[in-house]
C-alpha cells in the first residue's frame, strides 16, 4: 500500500508539472486525459480488483510519457527534436513512444487480468488474444483523435500528430503492436514473478 501511495503521488506531481505554462492548455488537456481517466478507473475498482505493484509502475510510466507529450505536444518534445535535427528525421517521433506504450502497458494489464482471472482457458491462442486486444485499443484510440480532430479542427491537429506522415495512423497501430508483443516476449517471466510474490504467496 505504501507503493502506491507513492505512485499516486508521483502521478499527481506529473500531472501539475506537466500542466504549468504547456504549449496549448486544450491540446494539454486532450493528451493528459486518458491518465485522468485511467486513475480514476483504477482508484474505483482497487477494491475489486488490485494489479501488482510491477504493473502499476508501468502505468504510471505511461502517465509520465503522457504528461511530458502533453506539456510540449507530441510533435515539439525537446529530445526529440534533438534526435530530428541530428539524424536528419522529416518528424518529431516522440509520438512513437507514446504508441509503443500504448500497447506495452495495456497488454501487462490484459496480461495480468487474464492470469489472475482465468480468462484464457487455452493457452495456445493466450499470447495472441492480449495482442489482439492491444491493437484494437490502439485502433479505438485512432479513432477517437480522428473524432476529436474532426470536432475540433485546428485545435485538435496537435492532437492527432500525424506532422504530414500519411502512413500516421498506420505506423502508430504498429508501435503498439510492437510494444504488446515486447512486453510478452522480454517482461513475461518478471511479470509472473510480481504475481507469484505478491498474490499467491499470501
Amino acid at each position: 500500500m505504501r507503493k502506491i501511495k507513492i505512485y499516486i503521488l508521483l502521478f499527481f506531481l506529473g500531472l501539475i508539472i506537466s500542466g504549468i505554462y504547456p504549449k496549448e492548455y486544450f491540446t494539454w488537456f486532450l493528451e493528459v486525459s486518458p491518465a485522468i481517466i485511467g486513475l480514476l478507473i483504477l482508484v474505483f475498482t482497487y477494491k475489486k480488483f488490485q494489479f501488482t505493484n510491477f504493473t502499476y509502475f508501468f502505468i504510471l510510466i505511461h502517465c509520465y510519457i503522457l504528461f511530458l507529450g502533453g506539456h510540449y505536444t507530441y510533435a515539439e518534445v525537446p529530445p526529440f527534436e534533438w534526435i530530428k535535427e541530428t539524424f536528419n528525421q522529416t518528424r518529431n517521433n516522440y509520438d512513437k513512444v507514446g504508441h509503443f506504450a500504448q500497447g506495452f502497458v495495456p497488454a501487462m494489464i490484459v496480461r495480468e487480468l487474464f492470469i489472475r482471472k482465468n480468462v484464457v482457458s487455452n493457452k495456445s491462442f493466450f499470447n495472441f488474444i492480449i495482442v489482439a486486444v492491444c491493437l484494437a485499443i490502439s485502433a479505438a484510440y485512432e479513432w477517437l483523435e480522428w473524432a476529436v480532430s474532426l470536432c475540433t479542427g485546428e485545435g485538435g491537429d496537435a492532437f492527432l500528430g500525424t506532422q504530414g506522415y500519411v502512413w500516421d495512423t498506420q505506423s502508430d497501430m504498429l508501435y503498439a503492436t510492437i510494444g504488446a508483443v515486447c512486453m510478452l516476449i522480454f517482461f513475461s517471466k518478471k511479470h509472473d514473478k510480481a504475481i507469484q510474490e505478491q498474490f499467491q504467496t499470501q
